[in-house]
């Protein structure tokens, strides 16, 4: 069956391996290339004996992750941690470079194999440390924004990398093929940007008129590998056509889409280029060399993490962040295997390179998830061995904070709940880790603590245990649940109000031991739906009935009986769908007008009882019985539903009176 009956063996493989790496809690990938290494020409040799074809299969595969990754790529992303990502990704590359070069005059290398070195070991895996972050509960974090940010830029530097590393076997001629390369892009790059602009939104929005999910589908495909191959027929790179292609359709109204629809085409040939990766890992070569593999995988290590931790506090970064950076960024990525695939075909590496480099990253990304555990407790002990540097604090009270509210998150909800306590004069202290923000507060006179609330030492330095509540804005579930397990530590007694964004989230907070749960697309469905039937004109008594019966029935099955704060909670839930204040303006022809509530007999005629009056002029909290009622007078009612309607029949005989909730 020659090609096909490879692939299917491949695919069959890949599934074995991938359930067994899955078993093992190790990237997918890694049982990929493992496939990829069983049956290969120099393992079995029966199952697989060409794999040249394979590899051609393999470079589509190359172009769709490069084209998904044009689509993905994000400069929103980025503004939290840019500073870093932009400048500090470039040196750590550089700087690992060097350590490459280091590595291979250790070994005897000559210079270019050595600079291949150090290039493929600066790439980080983003699809390892994604997953072990998920796994972890840690995405969201001031830690993990900086990972992501910096692999974000090393991603993209894989392009000028397979341009620019080839070259280097003729320097001479090299440096005036990088200029015609330079030229040549240049002008590729112009003409997509007419091209992206003018006709492939035309061609899409053509496409997806016609509902047709297989031609939308075939359309992103022939977009992703045309460009690259026009590009191919440039003299550029086929996977730097693709990335660009996803660049392009990035900006259009069709992204999210294209990419929801490519990426089950994209793993499906990723797993062939990642099986073609471990077919040309040779077992014996891993044999032989075990003690170069692990000396090599053990300086990488160690030198990625000193590295990137180093970066982390040059650019100021303290505390936990330089520890978690370089122990989730030392492995060598899956994109390192792209490059060398890049440095094979144009004869710049050897299969000895190419078989270590694949080697340490094995090695490296089977380490991640464990390593990345390890920066809490290391972190714990430096503290305990040298202490701690203090938190960036801005307008903090002289007297200290005591008695005070913790604000974790600092945005549009955090921002109105900071001005409130401002303006009644009650004590609070803010934390927020995006600098903007951070700026924002201390132009706003808001007392904040520059961190990761997610990070002990951040709600200790916010003095959570002489708070007396704790409020959680931010929108990320993984951050609100590491902060309540941590808060839960501190003050296992304090009263934390969250936000969610699904029944789901609310209920599992509920089940940490989170006070109050508000989900604020519910509450801003409830206040639409008011105001709706309130331009209806229904009674204002049935709208907040109806309210009051909508929120209980998604509330109340969240709050379980074991917590006496909550049956509290649920019983006056209960006790509001009988007793209601409503406002009720009087107008000039009400029998009321004149009248005084003594004379009226108002509580024994109709059950209701008056608890304010607003007039233009003042407000009257418990009016006296003697008080007179006057034109456009706004009467506070209290009562059951039946008692609110003898009153307005009262008020308003024969008409439907001017209520307001």
């Amino acid at each position: 069956m020659g090609i096909a009956a490879d692939v299917a063996v491949i695919i069959v493989a890949s599934l074995l391996s991938g359930m067994l790496a899955q078993r093992l809690h190790q990237p997918l990938i890694l049982g990929y290339i493992l496939a990829g290494i069983l049956v290969g020409p120099a393992s079995s040799g029966f199952l697989i004996q060409d794999a040249h074809e394979i590899e051609l299969l393999a470079e589509i595969g190359v172009a769709l992750l490069l084209f998904a990754l044009g689509i993905e790529f994000s400069l929103k992303e980025l503004q939290p941690v840019r500073r870093i990502a932009i400048f500090g990704t470039p040196i750590q590359m550089l700087l690992t470079i060097g350590l490459g070069l280091l590595i291979g005059q250790l070994l005897g290398w000559g210079w270019i194999p050595s600079i291949w070195l150090g290039s493929l070991l600066s790439l980080s895996s983003t699809m390892v440390l994604l997953k072990t972050l998920m796994s972890q509960g840690r995405l969201g974090t001031l830690s993990s924004r900086v990972m992501v940010g910096m692999l974000i830029i090393q991603d993209l530097a894989v392009v000028p990398l397979m341009i620019i590393l080839p070259e280097l076997n003729n320097l001479e001629s090299g440096l005036v093929n990088l200029g015609f390369a330079a030229v040549k892009a240049a002008i590729f790059l112009a003409g997509m940007i007419f091209f992206g602009t003018k006709v492939i939104p035309a061609l899409m929005k053509i496409v997806a008129s016609w509902n047709s999910r297989e031609l939308f589908l075939l359309s992103i495909t022939a977009i992703a590998l045309g460009v690259g191959y026009i590009t191919f027929l440039f003299g550029l790179s086929f996977a730097f056509g693709a990335f660009i292609a996803g660049l392009v359709l990035s900006e259009s109204d069709y992204g999210h889409q294209a990419l929801s629809d490519i990426i089950p085409l994209r793993d499906l040939f990723s797993l062939l280029f990642f099986a073609s990766v471990g077919m040309l890992l040779d077992p014996a070569f891993l044999m032989a060399n075990a003690a170069t593999i692990l000396l090599v995988a053990l300086l990488v290590t160690v030198g990625k993490a000193l590295i990137f931790g180093g970066i982390s506090m040059l650019f100021g970064y303290g505390n936990i962040v330089p520890l978690a950076v370089g122990l989730g960024l030392f492995q060598v990525g899956e994109f390192s295997f792209v490059l060398a695939r890049v440095g094979i075909s144009s004869g710049s590496i050897d299969n000895d390179l190419y078989s270590l480099v694949l080697s340490v990253a094995i090695v490296t990304m089977v380490m991640t998830p464990f390593l990345t555990r390890a920066a809490e407790p290391l972190y714990k002990l430096r503290k305990r061995w040298f202490g701690h540097e203090p938190m960036e604090t801005i307008n903090l009270p002289a007297s200290g904070l005591h008695n005070h509210v913790v604000i974790v998150g600092v945005g549009r909800v955090g921002q109105h709940v900071a001005r409130v306590l401002k303006d009644l004069g009650q004590p609070f202290v803010t934390i927020e880790l995006d600098q903007r923000r951070l700026e924002a507060c201390k132009a706003a006179g808001l007392p904040v603590i520059y961190g990761d609330a997610a990070q002990p030492i951040v709600l200790e330095a916010a003095k959570l245990e002489e708070a007396r509540l704790l409020l959680i804005t931010v929108p990320v579930m993984a951050v609100t649940t590491a902060v309540v397990e941590h808060a839960r530590k501190i003050r296992p007694d304090l009263h934390i109000v969250t936000r969610a964004e699904s029944i789901e989230e609310m209920q599992i907070l509920n089940q940490l031991g989170v006070y109050e749960v508000v989900q604020p697309q519910l509450e801003a469905g409830l206040e639409i739906m008011r105001q709706a039937l309130v331009h209806l004109q229904l009674p204002a008594a049935e709208i907040q009935h109806f309210s009051d019966e909508i929120r209980h029935e998604l509330y109340a099955p969240i709050y379980q009986e074991e917590h006496a704060h909550q049956q509290t909670l649920a019983r006056l839930q209960a006790a509001n769908r009988f007793l209601t204040l409503n406002w009720v303006t009087l107008q000039s022809g009400s029998p009321l007008i004149g009248q005084s509530i003594e004379k009226l007999r108002i509580r024994s005629r109709t059950g209701a009882s008056i608890v304010a009056v607003m007039s233009d002029t003042n407000m009257l909290t418990n009016p006296a019985a003697s008080y007179q009622f006057k034109p456009g007078d706004w009467v506070g009612v209290v009562g059951g539903q039946p008692q609110l309607v003898e009153f307005q029949k009262l008020a308003h005989p024969g008409e439907v009176p001017d209520l307001v909730v």
